[in-house]
């Protein structure tokens, strides 16, 4: 059995939650450097027609299934995952076990004051997690230098960048090779407005049975946009199926 499972040309690592965190602990402890991208089928869409982002997606150390749609088509295509690996439970989840090792921590994006917010929340939950920056910034490649200059200062080990799908990703790919000190980084979307409170999380019962994506729909109906690519993502899927490709 391969260790990863092909969506539409995206290879997805067969972890659950658990075993993806404890394969990214074991390759910091290591000393790996580590580029995590929790996929949904609008980031796979998108791979599609951007030669660019899947490049990035394929060069990714980690790509777990961050969503209902990507596990239910690995079912559909006969090859399934194991389960969903959301990026507001994998982040906690690495961030307890390598909290211990002296980790620290910086925190990039989301609106004005979020990132500090959530940072202070996760040295709240994790009390032996070092934050040692938190900074809005932007996306945009001109600003690019003066973020690293920052980062580079407070010389974490791990990155979390908040600037949502796909603009995290490319800035990760462009920036991570030039901060020497980063052993793990991920892109997080809305995870720092989850910790932050700023968006109310998902009873128990909706996470269970894998519609968290219409609670977020519910809370945040410009989210529909993005959702108007799972009719053809399905479909496409389905020709994986029956044509194999």
């Amino acid at each position: 059995m391969s260790a990863r499972v092909n969506v539409l040309s995206i290879d997805f690592d067969r972890l659950d939650l658990t075993s993806a965190a404890e394969r990214v602990a074991r390759r910091y402890s290591n000393d790996e450097r580590t580029f995590v991208i929790t996929a949904n089928p609008e980031f796979v869409m998108l791979s599609r027609r951007d030669r660019q982002l899947g490049a990035i997606a394929r060069a990714a150390d980690l790509v777990v299934a961050d969503g209902t749609g990507v596990l239910l088509a690995s079912r559909l295509l006969g090859d399934p995952l194991p389960s969903r690996v959301p990026g507001r439970l994998l982040v906690p989840a690495i961030l307890g076990r390598i909290a211990p090792l002296g980790a620290s921590v910086f925190l990039l994006g989301a609106g004005p004051g979020v990132a500090e917010r959530a940072g202070a929340e996760l040295a709240r939950r994790i009390p032996r997690l070092r934050v040692v920056g938190a900074y809005a910034g932007t996306p945009a490649p001109a600003e690019d230098e003066a973020i690293r200059e920052r980062i580079r200062a407070a010389a974490p080990r791990v990155l979390l960048v908040a600037y949502g799908m796909p603009a995290q990703e490319r800035w990760i790919a462009r920036n991570l090779p030039q901060v020497p000190s980063l052993r793990i980084a991920i892109g997080v979307g809305g995870v720092f407005d989850q910790l932050a409170g700023r968006v109310r999380l998902p009873p128990a019962m909706i996470h269970a049975v894998g519609f968290e994506w219409l609670w977020r729909l519910a809370f945040e109906p410009r989210r529909w946009r993005r959702q108007r690519v799972l009719p053809l993502f399905a479909a496409l899927v389905v020709r994986q199926r029956v044509f194999g490709r």
